[in-house]
């Protein structure tokens, strides 16, 4: 989708447009607009996605962490969503905001006046080209890149369905970026977050393997290390490896037979995160397994994809379960020891591939 919106008059007084080239629009049918967003900067910086994306696999749950936003993810390192996506390259990243109140697309027109992309939190309600505009409440990300202040636009990129790159106006892009986010009855699951114009700034070192093919030897040592982790998720501030996994999946079934909405109205923004993640990881040992002829990790990657298509039915069930949780209890029971079992085939089969390896 390209813009049709109307471009407005030229105002005098104010900066010259600023506008880097449109970056790439990155998706993928399980990935939420957090990995969509982090695609296109790392794509810009030389890295290849899906190799980067795709690199880390682990399972961790940070209880009372869980935010009503599409771009939650539970981060083993505080703060820095970029080192906790890519445990494997050198990325890291950190939330902003504007330090001037009475200017604050200051750092947006540096950014765009140096060639960086800045990934911003907007609220879909406010947004043109979303499918939600003017009708429901949701927490998103979107990438920034150009600001015309002088004809009142501001240049965005969604690689999220429908998928739009373009000029939208400048004042739907404020009310987006400094939304309340309210409470909507119509999203329970990614409302009710206060989106307080925030920004990341990601920072990416050496493009290094993450550019090209990473080569047998080095997918290998990723694969150790994710097992490992498995194993001994190390000191985490939640519920880490399988072990972590089998407490969050006791946790969730026991919440729900007390009637506890709140632990089905986490499972979803939570689920999207470790589907989004097992997904991407299936499909790069997939993806070399074919290139590299290697049986035993195409058949690894489609069992870790099989973790992926585990985690739809448990957070479908959590969203049809709001009204009444325990009545859903013995469902979420069902699907939980489904999507642990494919967890352990999931294992088994990376381990078998790195004798091929």
């Amino acid at each position: 989708m390209t813009s049709d919106f109307a471009t407005p008059a030229v105002t005098d007084s104010v900066p010259d447009s600023v506008q880097t080239e449109a970056p790439l629009l990155w998706y993928r049918d399980p990935i939420s607009c957090l990995q969509s967003t982090f695609a296109s900067v790392l794509a810009r910086a030389g890295m290849n996605p899906l190799f980067a994306l795709g690199a880390g696999w682990e399972f961790l749950y940070v209880p009372d962490d869980v935010r009503s936003e599409e771009f939650y993810y539970p981060c083993r390192y505080e703060g820095d969503l970029g080192r906790s996506l890519f445990p494997h390259h050198d990325v890291s990243s950190s939330w902003w905001r504007p330090a001037d109140p009475d200017d604050p697309l200051r750092e947006i027109r540096e950014a765009m006046t140096e060639g960086r992309l800045v990934i911003a939190a907007v609220d879909n309600f406010f947004l043109p080209f979303r499918p939600a505009f003017g009708d429901v409440h949701a927490a998103h990300l979107l990438v920034v890149h150009g600001l015309d202040e002088r004809r009142g636009l501001v240049h965005v990129s969604d690689a999220m369905p429908p998928a739009f790159q373009g000029p939208i106006p400048l004042d739907d892009f404020l009310k987006s970026w400094g939304s309340a986010n309210p409470q909507d009855q119509q999203d329970a699951f990614f409302s009710d977050s206060e989106i307080s114009r925030r920004c990341l700034s990601v920072s990416v070192g050496s493009a290094g393997s993450g550019g090209a093919d990473p080569g047998p030897e080095q997918l290998a040592g990723w694969l150790r290390a994710n097992l490992e982790r498995f194993d001994d998720p190390g000191t985490v501030a939640g519920l880490g490896g399988l072990a972590g996994l089998d407490g969050c999946l006791s946790e969730l079934t026991f919440r729900a037979r007390a009637g506890e909405v709140r632990a089905l109205q986490e499972l979803y923004p939570f689920g999207w995160g470790m589907q989004a993640q097992a997904a991407l990881h299936g499909e790069l040992l997939r993806d070399r397994g074919a290139a590299w002829r290697s049986p035993a990790l195409a058949g690894a990657g489609r069992a870790v994809e099989s973790v992926a298509h585990a985690w739809t039915p448990l957070r479908i069930t959590a969203a049809h379960g709001l009204d009444d949780p325990a009545a859903a209890a013995d469902d979420l029971h069902r699907h939980a020891g489904v999507l642990r079992w494919r967890h352990t085939e999931a294992i088994e089969s990376v381990r078998r591939a790195l004798d091929e390896l």
